[in-house]
């Protein structure tokens, strides 16, 4: 447990709970937190799916502005490995994740989101990259992330203007996948990621593999690293386990071990 972020498991799901009142701004020391949670609980058996949560006010309204108008390029061009970091750690967890969103969630507490494979959001969230509004873009992920998701001309439209967006508008361009009441949006996170729970995590760790990887690359790449480990299953006892179970009693009914 750090002095910001959390990691709470219950049931085989981890929560990273950001707690920095008022707004969860993202200072150094939530960075690095969120490394260290995201590390954490990719590394942990008892954690099969991840919600990542700001509480019931807000998700994250952006990086810690103060902390950063004092910087100089030097300065910057040093930390902005640790500010793309972060990101990538939560990112680079090897198990489905979703981002549960209440508040706001602007600048680098949408690209915290982005990192995320879904995103819950309540129906009063606002979300936006507003960088463009201080004289910057966004730094820790925002203009690729959000491309890949939206499309470029969307993701133009926000980064160029840096207007913020309801939860209506997020879904209907694809930048959330659901939206709710705002009572219900951890409740839901939660529904959604115990789906995963007891599921074939070396298999799902497959797959998000497979997609995140292939969408950096060409077709013809891609879908030799959908070979390989497609291949590399075959080495598993889910899969023995699996494969077996719908044989012997149809699908659906199979117990994975994780190995």
């Amino acid at each position: 447990m750090g002095e910001f972020v959390r990691l709470d498991v219950e049931d085989g799901i981890g929560t990273i709970r950001l707690d920095r009142p008022p707004m969860n701004a993202l200072n150094l020391t939530v960075q690095t937190e969120l490394s260290e949670a995201a590390a954490e609980a990719g590394s942990r058996d008892d954690i099969a799916a991840v919600i990542v949560y700001g509480g019931e006010k807000v998700f994250a309204a952006g990086a810690d502005i103060k902390q950063m108008q004092a910087m100089s390029y030097v300065d910057m061009a040093r930390a902005s490995h640790g500010l793309q970091d972060f990101t990538r750690a939560l990112a680079g967890i090897p198990k489905p994740t979703v981002a549960a969103i209440t508040g706001y969630a602007l600048g680098g507490g949408c690209e915290v989101a982005l990192a995320c494979d879904f995103r819950i959001a309540a129906e009063d969230a606002t979300l936006g990259q507003p960088e463009m509004l201080l004289g910057i873009i966004p730094g820790a992920g925002g203009t690729q992330r959000l491309a890949r998701l939206v499309g470029p001309a969307k993701a133009k439209d926000l980064v160029f203007s840096g207007r913020f967006v309801k939860a209506a508008e997020a879904l209907a361009i694809g930048l959330v996948d659901e939206v709710v009441p705002a009572d219900q949006v951890y409740a839901v996170a939660r529904e959604r990621m115990s789906r995963y729970v007891g599921g074939a995590s070396l298999a799902l760790r497959a797959a998000k593999e497979a997609i995140d990887r292939g969408l950096d690359t060409d077709l013809g790449t891609g879908l030799e690293i959908e070979r390989m480990l497609f291949s590399a299953l075959f080495a598993t006892e889910d899969r023995s386990a699996g494969m077996t179970s719908f044989v012997e009693r149809g699908p659906g009914k199979a117990t994975f071990c994780g190995r």
